[in-house]
């Protein structure tokens, strides 16, 4: 089957962040095409498969399980399956990344911080 998304809607009116869940297009991963002002970053939650990050812009603080790691323009983060995590903008600007679900289902429980 073959699908074509011109300028997919936003997940949220307001929102700069665009959601693609493969199985609606007969594709084997989902992904979030996100927009994050500085301090802005989804909340701790954690996922049945892994999920890769790749920064396109900006500059972005990730924690995955005990860890925690920046990464900028052109960097890959991997948070293997079932490990919480979530990731804020720490730059000055704006955050663009890319977060792929290696699923066609994007399937997310979202965790206390606390």
């Amino acid at each position: 089957m073959e699908s074509f998304l011109h300028h997919p809607a936003p997940v949220a009116p307001g929102s700069r962040t665009i959601r693609f869940e493969g199985a609606t297009h007969g594709s084997a991963i989902s992904f979030f095409l996100v927009d994050y002002d500085p301090g802005k970053g989804p909340p701790l939650h954690a996922h049945p498969y892994s999920e890769t990050w790749t920064v396109r812009r900006g500059e972005a603080e990730f924690t995955v399980g005990a860890n925690k790691v920046r990464a900028r323009k052109g960097d890959v983060v991997v948070g293997p399956p079932g490990v919480p995590h979530k990731f804020v903008n720490v730059g000055k600007g704006r955050l663009e990344a890319m977060c792929i679900h290696a699923s066609d289902r994007i399937i997310q429980t979202n965790l206390d911080e606390g």
